[in-house]
Formats: C-alpha cells, sequence, structure tokens
C-alpha cells in the first residue's frame, strides 16, 4: 500500500459506527483470543516513563478494560477513566471495574475537559481514527503540562501474509489498512508534543491453519472493515485457494501473522 494522506485515509478506514458495532457484538469473546493484544499493551505499559504518578489516567480505547485494571493497580490511589466508542465494551468492562469513571468517546473528538489528564494510554485503538493528527491534538487539549500520551497502534505491513495469499486468489481487499509508519512519524514531529520516542516492532504469532488466524480475528471484532470489501459468503474454491496460497508462509512454528506495531511515547512539556 501507497502512503496516503490523512484525507485518502479517511476514504480507506470504516465506518466508525461499523467499528463500534463489530467491537461491541466481540465484548464476550474478545479477552478469550487477545494474546496479542495483552502482550503489547504490557510492552507499552513498559515503556511509560519510570517514576510517573499520575492524579488522573485515561485508557483510551479501554475495549474489555483489562488494562483499565492493570493502569488502575499500578497507579493504586489516582483517578482513572476508561474511554472507548463502542457501547457494548464499556458495558463488559464497568462490573470488572479496574477505573472509576466508563466513558463512551471518539479519540478524534474527546469529552474531557482541557488539562485533565496526567496520563493517556492507548493500546492499539488509534488505528481506527482516520484522523491521526485530531488524535494528537486532543492528547495535548486534555494532557496537563508535563502528561504523556502513550499509544501503540498498528502501521502499513500487518497481516501482509493473509493480505498477499488474499490478492492471490481474488485480488480483493480482505484485510484491513493501515497507516504507514512514516505518517505516524511526519504526525507525531509535527504535533505540539514532544516525541520522547516512536518505535516499530513486529509480533508476529503463529497458527496450526488458517481457520485459527480468521477465527481470532472475527472473535477480536477486528476482522475486516474495509469499505469496498467483498460483500456475502467466501464460497468453497476461494477458501481452498486461500489455504494454499498461505501454505507458503509456513514456518516450523505454524503460519505466521505479522503485526507491524508502532509504540510512541509524547510528552506535552507547556
Amino acid at each position: 500500500m501507497t502512503d496516503l494522506s490523512v484525507a485518502t485515509l479517511a476514504g480507506h478506514l470504516p465506518d466508525k459506527r461499523q467499528v463500534a458495532d463489530s467491537f461491541s457484538r466481540a465484548a464476550v469473546s474478545y479477552d478469550s483470543v487477545a494474546e496479542l493484544q495483552r502482550a503489547v499493551g504490557h510492552q507499552l505499559i513498559a515503556r511509560l516513563p519510570a517514576g510517573i504518578q499520575p492524579q488522573r489516567w485515561l485508557d483510551l480505547g479501554s475495549g474489555t478494560g483489562y488494562f483499565s485494571r492493570v493502569l488502575g493497580e499500578r497507579f493504586a490511589g489516582s483517578e482513572g477513566l476508561a474511554l472507548d466508542i463502542a457501547q457494548g465494551m464499556l458495558a463488559f468492562a464497568r462490573p470488572l471495574g479496574g477505573a472509576q469513571h466508563f466513558v463512551a468517546g471518539d479519540a478524534e473528538n474527546l469529552p474531557l475537559q482541557a488539562n485533565s489528564c496526567d496520563v493517556i494510554f492507548s493500546s492499539l485503538a488509534l488505528q481506527w481514527c482516520a484522523d491521526f493528527s485530531a488524535v494528537l491534538s486532543e492528547a495535548r487539549r486534555v494532557l496537563r503540562p508535563g502528561g504523556v500520551l502513550a499509544f501503540a497502534s498498528l502501521c502499513v505491513g500487518t497481516l501482509y501474509e493473509l493480505r498477499k495469499s488474499w490478492q492471490a486468489v481474488d485480488g480483493q481487499v480482505h484485510v484491513n489498512r493501515f497507516r504507514e509508519l512514516e505518517t505516524y512519524r511526519q504526525l507525531c514531529a509535527g504535533s505540539d508534543l514532544q516525541v520522547v520516542s516512536l518505535q516499530n516492532q513486529p509480533h508476529v504469532l503463529h497458527y496450526p491453519q488458517v481457520r485459527q488466524l480468521t477465527h481470532e480475528l472475527k472473535a477480536l471484532g477486528a476482522h475486516n472493515l474495509n469499505p469496498g470489501r467483498p460483500e456475502g459468503l467466501t464460497g468453497r474454491a476461494r477458501l481452498q485457494g486461500l489455504l494454499s496460497a498461505y501454505e507458503q508462509f509456513r514456518q516450523p512454528q505454524g503460519l505466521p501473522a505479522t503485526y507491524q506495531v508502532v509504540y510512541g511515547i509524547l510528552e506535552k512539556t507547556r
């Protein structure tokens, strides 16, 4: 995929209502297949500045609240906010605690007061936002001076094995599109936040067969949500073609699924 401007990318990302509905439906099954999400989120927590002790933190794109609960334990005595666009996720997370407040909202237009948070933590949620510059602007508005935005997102190259295998079958788009790493770099550098670190790290999962991967994506609510995606059921011949094409990637550990993860730590200096 070539580099996409914000305006162009907006036409290639799924509608936010579809994203919200898809993740709401996946709330009950999500944690059972969230190996990658847990690994990435824990890595992101490890990248937080040492000794940071916020009075108020925000888990942005909080999902089932797994990391709201982790943050609640790490920052005991502080006030926690869990915010997600999917009402179903919030309904699932609320009884489990971790945060004091559970808020429905959009990362591009946060329903929070300016200078109200010391830490914004967001793991594997911001890839669904078409206007990442708006996300950064909103983070800066909501953070107090000295506050930190810690995010993990996905960039181009994610699930390239699945994308190439489908292209060999029918040439259609079956895999969600993501931003270029360079676009993240440019937008972060152009924001009014200081870039402490911005790194790309691949995470590779392995599966015995393709169906385990596709089942997991559906259970996560992260299956193909692209505009222009093929509609209707996939025929047996095309599925067999996918299985055959994906076999070229097989490794001793199984069939790989590569996720290109972007880790960013940004600070509001003034």
